[in-house]
């Protein structure tokens, strides 16, 4: 699969607006045509040490207690520029404070990435052009922030990507829909790292699969995958 460094678009208001209407653990839709001025997002808190938080728009409160491992569907976002404050729950001690773009008629994933001490967003724009017949699309993101440049294998097959960094993306690209186990190497070498087993791609959608958490993580914060049905 071809690999892409994530776009670093920096979309928080996308974030933000996605959360308004609630988020789902690694919860998907299928998006639609959004109308003329909106765009529409998919956004993931996937800061391992980053405490749960309240949102702000221009001042006004948005979203609360947002925490790790969350996922929305894509949810539509006005264009347009907007100042966004990201606060420890409960609390008026803001974290993160940027201005940000959002444009219309785009598809995008954002990820709230990296450890607490150099959070950031991680966004890139979402090609979801239909299947063909039998087939899945599938992509891989690195987003464990301390884990090593890594390669990915197919379990008994072949490899899918090569020496991916954190905050790197392969594009959407074509497997037969089935079930497949994962082998995620130190890049350049046999030495596994993570497995990521038993995966289902159904015919006709469109999957991410992005490996998060922290080498030597315990619970939640442990090293591993989760799957986003982007379509």
């Amino acid at each position: 699969m071809k690999r892409t460094h994530l776009l670093h678009l920096v979309l928080p208001v996308i974030l933000v607006a996605a959360l308004i209407s609630g988020c789902k653990k690694d919860d998907s839709s299928n998006p639609t045509t959004p109308p003329a001025g909106t765009g529409y997002v998919m956004a993931t808190h996937a800061s391992p040490d980053a405490p749960t938080v309240d949102l702000y728009v221009d001042g006004t409160k948005v979203a609360s207690n947002v925490s790790y491992l969350m996922s929305t569907s894509y949810l539509p976002v006005a264009e347009g520029t907007h100042t966004v404050d990201v606060k420890l729950a409960g609390t008026s001690t803001t974290v993160y404070t940027i201005p940000t773009p959002a444009a219309a008629n785009i598809y995008y994933s954002v990820f709230a990435g990296g450890k607490l001490a150099d959070f950031s967003f991680y966004g890139f724009i979402d090609t979801l052009t239909t299947p063909a017949s039998g087939k899945a699309h599938v992509r891989f993101v690195h987003m464990a922030p301390d884990a090593p440049a890594v390669d990915v294998w197919v379990v008994g097959g072949a490899k899918l990507v090569s020496n991916a960094s954190f905050a790197e993306a392969t594009s959407f690209a074509p497997v037969d829909a089935g079930t497949y186990s994962f082998d995620v190497r130190l890049a350049g070498t046999s030495t596994s790292v993570l497995s990521v087993p038993n995966v289902a791609f159904a015919a006709g959608k469109i999957y991410t699969v992005y490996a998060r958490g922290l080498v030597g993580g315990t619970g939640a914060q442990a090293l591993g995958a989760s799957v986003i049905v982007n379509k």
